[in-house]
């Protein structure tokens, strides 16, 4: 109870001694709150922007992998030639790890091609993305359909003329009315919509099926070259929920060297590419925003800290005989230490809690302003809150501990 009273009383020393000095304590706290405004906002624009690009690989899937000619390379030195004769993967591929492999829950082959103009009656849709995919594409991909439904085995298998819509090209062909059961004429040929899917909006990566349309592969033969490399073919391959993705990958790479025959020793001719490459990518990046908040932020928290101290300084000299008098009543040392190190905390967390203000009323202008939605998260107070405590506590110390050692005698003469 005596500690708990002697820290209550240490505190209204201090809020009385701030009190008494508002405008050198606004101030003090303005390089603090610089600082925590600057750190905290990176921060915070990095953290919202980061999970929306996640958000955005996670549709993708975690345990998904994808069968390519080209890796996905995120550097300038990317030696291009040592891809550029490799076979692109093939139905006979897809077919042959179908057999094979037995760790996964979906396997499809896939095409696409881009800037397709989707026609019905008077209305049109231009630069429409046609997929074409084998009956798995539902299991290797997380599809939401809001109107109608999949592919039948039977329509995949015979290659019937039907397709699943995305709700951008919906809504250009028909307005707002039912899809579903109507004819739409894309490169030349009529189709029927069996399905449309659900909107997504724009991800941060362009990953979107707003604008897409999707036909099964075996009537896409009918139509182009479903193997060629124009068309970007690609197998996709989605592992088991239990199967740790390292050993689907490992799984993945056997099949297709023994489907490729390829020789021990030699190269792959193929690339395995997993969303856990964009998302290393990502943190890579994001690291060096970070690195560079806390430079920029950093040097505005070094000069508020100087200024704390130097203040700290001041307020030491001019309560220097009320100092002398406490300890003349039986003040301990340690009580002026704390009276002095709770003023120091209580302007750095004043200036903190400034700046984290700032960062909110920042983060509602750019969401109801701009449309442009950014999170202060939690994390991220208590960061700016933790900051303050210890640049008060670094700051104060000094100032704080040469109070504590006065001669009462002497600092009641000053």
């Amino acid at each position: 109870m005596i500690i708990f009273r002697l820290i209550g009383e240490s505190f209204r020393f201090a809020a009385d001694a701030l009190r008494q000095n508002k405008l050198r304590t606004m101030l003090s706290l303005l390089g603090i709150t610089i600082g925590i405004f600057t750190i905290i906002a990176v921060f915070s624009g990095v953290d919202t922007l980061r999970n929306k690009l996640q958000e955005s690989v996670d549709k993708l899937g975690s345990n998904t992998i994808f069968i390519q000619k080209w890796p996905w390379v995120f550097s300038d030195d990317f030696a291009w030639w040592k891809f550029v004769n490799r076979p692109t993967p093939t139905i006979r591929d897809y077919q042959e790890l179908k057999e094979r492999l037995e760790n996964v829950d979906g396997l499809s082959y896939e095409v696409s091609t881009s800037n397709r103009t989707v026609k019905y009656r008077s209305s049109s849709v231009e630069g429409v993305t046609l997929n074409a995919a084998t009956q798995d594409y539902n299991k290797t991909w997380t599809l939401d359909i809001q109107e109608g439904r999949y592919f039948t085995e039977n329509e995949g298998r015979s290659g019937s003329p039907v397709a699943i819509l995305g709700a951008d090209v919906a809504e250009g062909l028909f307005a707002g009315e039912p899809a579903v059961g109507k004819q739409i004429k894309v490169m030349g040929r009529r189709i029927t919509v069996v399905g449309v899917y659900k909107k997504e909006g724009e991800s941060m990566i362009g990953m979107s099926q707003d604008k897409n349309l999707l036909i099964p592969l075996n009537f896409a033969k009918g139509l182009f070259d479903v193997e060629g490399s124009n068309y970007d073919p690609q197998i996709t391959v989605r592992g088991k929920e239990y199967i740790a993705l390292e050993e689907v990958e490992s799984e993945i790479k056997g099949a297709m060297r023994a489907v490729h025959r390829i020789s021990p020793g030699a190269e792959d001719d193929f690339s395995l590419n997993k969303t856990n490459m964009i998302s290393n990518q990502l943190d890579v990046m994001f690291e060096a925003v970070r690195i560079a908040g806390w430079v920029i932020g950093g040097f505005s928290i070094l000069v508020g800290g100087f200024g704390i101290a130097n203040i700290m300084f001041v307020s030491v000299k001019e309560r220097t005989n009320i100092i002398g008098i406490q300890k003349s009543l039986g003040a301990k040392n340690y009580f002026i230490l704390l009276q002095f190190m709770f003023e120091a905390i209580a302007l750095c967390l004043l200036g903190g809690l400034l700046g984290l203000t700032l960062v909110y009323g920042l983060t509602l202008i750019a969401t109801y302003g701009f449309d442009l939605k950014v999170v202060l998260y939690l994390k991220n107070i208590i960061m700016g809150i933790t900051i303050s405590v210890v640049i008060g506590t670094i700051s104060g110390f000094w100032p704080a501990y040469a109070a504590s050692r006065l001669d009462p005698v002497e600092a009641i003469r000053s």
